[in-house]
């Protein structure tokens, strides 16, 4: 399992992750969702190791990032949002290059090195310089070094990106596949792609955690009203009248003449949306009119999304950080004192 506790970055005096924690289970794909700048790609960066954290702490499988980092990278594969490549070295080259960094045995390299051109389908381009590779092709290639050495945590920032339709889907089988073997928290603001692979996700903006919930509960928790669309062959008033009378709906949201007498309505449900459609028909053809068609637009993430990263919270300030970690205190006071010592020379 990996732990993240009250995880806090500051850049200077902006802060861009906010007291976040969350956990990531054993097998499971952990979607992180949030709006560009949302703190995601930072976020992933302290998990990693790679950029250090004012505050909190991340296990991974019992090891703290912080304090024992070379045996938590271990078990970390990590595909930035930028893949880490160097493009005057070759595939196959490059693929070694990071075989050597991650210390895996000589004897396993070339059969590691094959497994992953062949799961990310980069075989045909093992021999090519990395800078005359598509966008795609480069980000399969940082996709491969991040799954060398088998790491059962798997850190996959904006995976998709610069991916053609078809290299999309292959990517999202191959992370569903990865799931047997690896934990995986994956980072995107494209909702279908969340929504098609994810087990839970963690909803985050401005730095603060929205939401950690499966798809469907935060769908059913936070869009509480349904929509029927229906279009109706009969007198326009005495349908109104009808459709208000049911009990559920709470109000006609649009109406228009669609051609001769059938007339289009979109009305918002209060309560089980089965229950009210059931209700709403009866009644409809027991007054002599006619249902031409009838749908119902179920909630979905695109609309838990909006709501959540809407929200008004309280952020943290760097003074709470500060009063929370007294042995850094003195740290951040020098470090002050340090810069004006600085601008004092400077001038």
């Amino acid at each position: 399992m990996i732990t993240i506790s009250n995880l806090t970055k500051y850049y200077g005096k902006n802060l861009a992750v906010n007291n976040i924690s969350f956990t990531i289970n054993e097998n499971e794909i952990l979607g992180f969702l949030g709006p560009n700048g949302a703190g995601k790609s930072t976020t992933m960066n302290m998990i990693s190791g790679y950029l250090p954290m004012t505050k909190g702490t991340v296990t991974i499988y019992g090891n703290d990032i912080s304090k024992k980092p070379m045996d938590a990278k271990k078990s970390i594969g990590y595909l930035p949002e930028i893949p880490p490549v160097y493009p005057d070295m070759k595939v196959k080259e490059y693929l070694k290059f990071c075989a050597g960094l991650k210390k895996i045995p000589v004897t396993k390299r070339s059969e590691q090195i094959d497994y992953v051109m062949r799961k990310l389908k980069i075989t045909d381009v093992s021999n090519r310089l990395i800078k005359h590779l598509s966008k795609g092709y480069r980000q399969r290639v940082g996709f491969a070094q991040a799954l060398l050495g088998n790491p059962k945590f798997l850190i996959l920032d904006e995976p998709t990106v610069g991916l053609d339709p078809e290299q999309v889907a292959e990517v999202r089988e191959i992370i569903k596949e990865l799931k047997k073997d690896h934990s995986v928290i994956f980072s995107s603001h494209i909702l279908s792609e969340v929504s098609a692979i994810c087990d839970r996700v963690v909803i985050i903006n401005k730095g603060v955690i929205r939401a950690i919930d499966t798809i469907e509960n935060l769908e059913k928790k936070f869009t509480s009203n349904f929509i029927i669309n229906i279009k109706i062959d009969g007198d326009k008033e005495k349908a109104q009248k009808t459709i208000t009378s049911i009990e559920g709906v709470k109000e006609i949201a649009e109406t228009r003449n669609e051609e001769g007498n059938v007339n289009f309505f979109s009305i918002i449900l209060e309560g089980e949306a089965d229950a009210v459609r059931g209700k709403l028909m009866s009644e409809l053809m027991a007054n002599g009119l006619s249902i031409v068609e009838i749908s119902t637009e179920k909630p979905n993430l695109e609309d838990v999304f909006i709501k959540l990263i809407n929200q008004p919270v309280k952020k943290e300030t760097l003074s709470d950080i500060l009063e929370a970690m007294p042995e850094e205190k003195e740290t951040a006071s020098d470090n002050a004192d340090a810069d004006t010592d600085k601008e004092k020379e400077e001038k």
